[in-house]
């Protein structure tokens, strides 16, 4: 592995991750699978702290997928319980560290009252720059680029763009989220090594981590050794090193 270029940064500005493993965990231990999800979360608030204090300046976290909407009604509803308690008794956190939450995906497949909660903490930290917090909930690739097409469908029929002048800024600026950055580092837990679906075309040119740690037990050091192989790795966008 060649080492990073000595102008190239070694923090990602934005790490995405999938978090794989919360069934597993539980089931090797006898709990139910909610138990699992319960310990994930507190890796979700050690990764969020480690993230900061790196300088990553935008963290995505795989939550919850539109395919997730098949798993049985009382696992899909224990985990948008765990979603909102999380949000009420973490909130506060995103204050004290002026870091934005952004939600990325259908939200309107939310039950009413989470996605009331997760608005209105949406409006309550839109102010902060330093950090964002991005929860990718309700989400697909394949369905967030349909959902593009179809936006850039609608300009082209009402005159507003002609088919020749469609690019890949076009298709970029029509995703759910255009002002967010393409992930730099794409991390996978739980030993699985593949997308599932996730950020299909912002991870073009994201560098990938795989770990077989289950994510409840991804914690700082697990965190730390990712950025670290990050930092090792020369990333040429296609051109050759200079």
């Amino acid at each position: 592995m060649s080492e990073n270029p000595a102008n190239a940064p070694t923090v990602p500005r934005h790490v995405a991750i999938i978090m794989d493993g919360n069934g597993r965990w539980a089931t090797s231990r006898g709990l139910s699978r909610l138990k699992g999800h319960e310990e994930g979360a507190q890796s979700v608030r050690a990764v969020f702290g480690a993230s900061r204090a790196a300088g990553v300046r935008y963290l995505t976290l795989y939550a919850f997928s539109v395919e997730n909407w098949k798993r049985p009604a009382h696992e899909v509803s224990g985990l948008m319980r765990l979603l909102t308690f999380f949000m009420r008794h973490h909130e506060k956190d995103l204050h004290a560290n002026k870091t934005r939450l952004r939600i990325l995906g259908r939200r309107g497949d939310l039950p009413k009252a989470v996605d009331k909660l997760l608005l209105r903490v949406e409006k309550e930290t839109a102010a902060y720059a330093d950090h964002t917090l991005v929860l990718a909930l309700s989400y697909g690739g394949r369905t967030e680029i349909a959902a593009a097409a179809r936006r850039i469908a609608e300009r082209v029929a009402t005159g507003d763009l002609s088919p020749d002048a469609i690019t890949e800024a076009t298709v970029a600026d029509s995703l759910y989220l255009p002002d967010i950055p393409d992930p730099d580092l794409i991390i996978r837990t739980s030993g699985e090594e593949r997308l599932s679906n996730f950020l299909l075309w912002q991870c073009a040119y994201s560098e990938f981590y795989f770990t077989p740690t289950l994510w409840p037990d991804f914690r700082e050091n697990e965190f730390s050794a990712a950025l670290a192989a990050f930092a090792s790795r020369s990333r040429r966008f296609g051109a050759l090193l200079t």
